[in-house]
């Protein structure tokens, strides 16, 4: 059946009329990003929050620019490298901390010491902790450590051979100091002790290598005539297997904060027997037990630690 022109633009109009009054259907969700477009933000760290929690867990580096943030027991590192855990001359001990990681100027030094020590009759060096990837408070131990320019160094030569990871982990530390904590162990202490902890210090980079007292007084007794380099040796609580070494800001790191210079003189005179009174050897219990300090929060540290912790 035909229909006439005005029957058939009456059919298009009611067509196009109910179209209109029918409603669209809803829009299709999007599809999600793919893995390689996505971008997830870093979470922000809370200023409260506990921060050897948070440096504590991360297990590389900041990919940024190195630097070292803070003072050496409140702060953070960025771009710090890692000491390889095997050298002609060194050695790791345990690998199971992730704390072999400085900043490049405190790597290099170790280097460098390390390739002396032979002269000394040491194979090489045994390297206790460093660094976490990104410095900051540690889960457990040092309170400095934490800007990526402290290590210890073991008073126990690097044997002739690779030590193994287990080895590593269970080996202990020579001690050097004597029971009666007065004096250092006769059959410990020798002469590469000496030349190894005066490289240390004589190095133009290093603050200050920290030593039991008992050990800064073996030090001061057999030096010799030199005794220029043993203002750098400072005593301190525990430090009877191993030395400390702190070494000064880079420079072009602002934001690091130096430590006081250390007291004139050579520091074995009076204020060395300050250490071997018998109040220090042996303290009383207190009385009343002080409170433990709480532990540094994010609002403690460098606002910049805030972005070593976030960097990726």
């Amino acid at each position: 059946m035909r229909l006439s022109f005005p029957a058939l633009l009456a059919v298009v109009m009611a067509v196009a009329t109910a179209s209109a009054q029918t409603p669209l259907p809803p829009p299709r969700p999007a599809l999600p990003a793919s893995p390689s477009q996505s971008v997830t933000p870093a979470p922000q760290p809370q200023p409260g929050a506990v921060a050897k929690e948070l440096f504590g867990h991360m297990s590389g580096p900041a990919p940024l620019a190195a630097r070292a943030v803070g003072f050496y027991a409140k702060g953070c590192l960025a771009g710090a490298v890692a000491l390889p855990v095997d050298g002609k001359t060194w050695q790791v001990m345990r690998l199971a901390r992730n704390r072999n990681w400085g900043h490049p100027d405190l790597i290099k030094f170790l280097e460098r010491l390390s390739a002396r020590v032979p002269q000394f009759g040491w194979p090489g060096v045994l390297v206790g902790d460093i660094s976490q990837p990104r410095g900051g408070p540690m889960l457990t131990g040092h309170a400095s450590h934490q800007v990526g320019l402290d290590a210890d160094v073991w008073l126990t030569p690097m044997p002739n051979r690779t030590l193994s990871t287990e080895e590593r982990e269970t080996i202990s530390a020579t001690m050097i100091v004597r029971a009666d904590r007065l004096d250092v162990d006769p059959a410990a202490w020798t002469p590469g002790h000496i030349k190894v902890v005066k490289a240390a210090a004589e190095d133009p980079e290093v603050e200050r290598v920290l030593v039991n007292a008992a050990i800064k007084k073996a030090l001061c007794r057999e030096a010799g005539s030199d005794h220029a380099w043993l203002q750098k040796v400072r005593p301190y609580w525990g430090h009877d297997y191993h030395m400390h070494i702190r070494i000064r800001c880079p420079a072009g790191n602002p934001d690091c904060k130096a430590q006081d210079p250390t007291p004139a003189g050579d520091g074995c005179g009076k204020e060395l027997d300050w250490w071997f009174r018998d109040s220090i050897l042996h303290p009383k219990p207190p009385a009343v037990p002080p409170k433990p300090k709480p532990p540094l929060t994010m609002a403690d540290l460098p606002p910049a630690c805030r972005q070593v912790l976030i960097a990726r």
